[in-house]
């Protein structure tokens, strides 16, 4: 099983991914959570990634693919996984398609969270204040929602013009429970 959760910023695509993770027992591979681990390390590969994010620009694709790479040839992932946030960009699109297909593997779902903004950002500051998140501030939550406008929006339309039947669209603008309860009813089918 794969399954891939898109939604902006705050969208709680890692809440709904945890508890597919758990149902299933696959990783749940949030690329925001490998990064900050990545902010850890000491090495100049770390240093430069914490720059990257303090400014809330996105790392790049090329180191991106190559941590995903990493992951994703792990044992843990052997049965599947879930990514959350990967892929972001057309070239990491590629990317991930080449790598599947050089595995002959095919994405089981894909969940789209939609979103509106004032919501997003209301979502996010409280998030930090609760994880004590120094990279949620409000000026690096608007930079990261426009580039997940720009850049990662138009991978929803691919997708769902791809597999259709893959692909569903859903209200993140309700209660957690209703939304775990609609993702689990389409996983279900």
């Amino acid at each position: 099983m794969i399954f891939l959760f898109f939604g902006p910023p705050g969208a709680g695509k890692g809440t709904q991914a945890a508890i597919l993770s758990k149902q299933f027992n696959i990783p749940h591979l949030s690329t925001g959570e490998i990064l900050r681990n990545n902010l850890l390390g000491t090495s100049t590969h770390s240093k430069k990634i914490k720059k990257i994010i303090e400014k809330g620009d996105l790392v790049s694709d090329e180191i991106l693919n190559e941590i995903i790479k990493q992951k994703l040839d792990s044992y843990e992932c052997k049965n599947g996984y879930i990514l959350d946030g990967y892929p972001r960009t057309l070239i990491q699109n590629n990317w991930l398609q080449n790598y599947l297909d050089s595995k002959n593997l095919e994405i089981t779902k894909i969940f789209d969270i939609n979103l509106k903004r004032d919501i997003i950002v209301e979502r996010i500051k409280n998030r930090a204040i609760l994880e004590k998140r120094e990279d949620d501030t409000e000026e690096v939550i608007k930079n990261r929602v426009n580039k997940y406008i720009e850049e990662t929006k138009p991978l929803s339309k691919y997708y769902f013009e791809k597999n259709p039947n893959n692909y569903h669209l859903i209200d993140g603008n309700q209660e957690i429970e209703m939304i775990k309860n609609d993702i689990l009813k389409i996983v279900k089918k």
